[in-house]
């Protein structure tokens, strides 16, 4: 009996503890450097974003805060945002979701998706996004996307488009303008990755493709690609000369690649909002989103970490849908 009420209680002395040693951790955090990992390469939208963040998020969490970037590619994001999901909740290893790695992955290969898109992230706040554009070589003969539309519906398969990779954002938002066009076939092209993709369009590799805004700015203007059409319903200012997939006869079409800063499933909610005020913190200077504009990254209006939630949530259904519609079958 006295073993019995000895172990009692060690049990509650521990119990008790508990909420005060993770208080303690959440008021020292962070106690070293805070890993922002970017499932994708250097130098890509996300990538801009996210070094921006790290640069004016850190001072906020104090003198001696350090948050690095780490490019974690592969699988579309699935690579990055996997190594995140099995680190510890502590707020020292931070993701920079995206459309790809939390919509269209998951939505179009859910079996070699090694994760729960939703269930098994904290979420923090969504930092912005920007729309995709039709785009076609600068020697096309397509000058709109009715023109485009019209040459797939005359050569059923004929054409084909470039993506970054299969089940990408760009390849699901392609299919989906084909099928809204009346149930279109064009032969997919995968590249490893979108300066790959806009080296085939400037060679005319392929006859169209669908890529993000802020990527093909620079080819658009040197003319060695044509934007077609921008996937919003409304112009975007970054190329306010490009109409809208509204403006060219698509009705219901509104598809946008973003960025989600996310935790790995456990993060305290206490800390999920310290993170979160500081985001939305940096997200507020005048000067971080003139310079997230310039990288094609919309900066979002401030949301908490339940609104990210179901921000992500809105998402995939919709990217889910998408593949339905398009039916797509990938990794099934």
């Amino acid at each position: 009996m006295h073993r019995r009420t000895l172990l009692g209680a060690g049990f509650l002395a521990l119990a008790t503890s508990a909420p005060v040693i993770r208080a303690r951790a959440q008021g020292t955090w962070p106690d070293r450097t805070v890993s922002l990992v970017v499932p994708f390469t250097a130098g890509g939208s996300t990538d801009i974003a996210a070094r921006i963040l790290a640069e004016r998020m850190a001072p906020r969490l104090g003198p001696q805060a350090r948050i690095v970037v780490e490019n974690r590619a592969g699988a579309g994001g699935s690579l990055g945002a996997d190594h995140v999901r099995r680190a510890a909740p502590d707020g020292h290893t931070l993701l920079v979701g995206t459309a790809s790695s939390h919509a269209t992955n998951p939505a179009a290969l859910p079996a070699t998706t090694p994760y729960d898109p939703v269930e098994d992230f904290a979420p923090i706040a969504v930092l912005g996004g920007g729309p995709m554009v039709v785009v076609v070589p600068g020697r096309s003969p397509h000058r709109t996307l009715p023109e485009l539309l019209a040459a797939a519906r005359a050569r059923p398969g004929a054409l084909s488009f470039a993506t970054s990779g299969a089940g990408g954002i760009g390849h699901l938002t392609a299919e989906f303008l084909l099928a809204r066009g009346g149930g279109l076939r064009a032969e997919h092209i995968p590249y490893r990755g979108g300066a790959q993709v806009l080296a085939a369009m400037a060679a005319g590799e392929v006859d169209f493709s669908v890529e993000v805004l802020a990527s093909a700015a620079p080819h658009l203007r040197d003319g060695t690609s044509r934007g077609l059409a921008v996937t919003i319903p409304r112009r975007h200012p970054l190329m306010p000369e490009i109409p809208s997939v509204a403006e060219a006869g698509l009705a219901g079409v509104d598809v946008t690649t973003w960025n989600v800063l996310l935790g790995p499933k456990g993060l305290p909610e206490p800390l999920a909002a310290r993170i979160n005020a500081a985001t939305l913190a940096v997200l507020a200077e005048p000067a971080v989103r003139e310079r997230l504009a310039a990288a094609g990254v919309d900066a979002a209006d401030p949301t908490t970490p339940a609104e990210t939630r179901a921000f992500l949530a809105a998402e995939l259904a919709k990217f889910r849908g998408i593949v339905r519609e398009a039916g797509i079958q990938l990794g099934r």
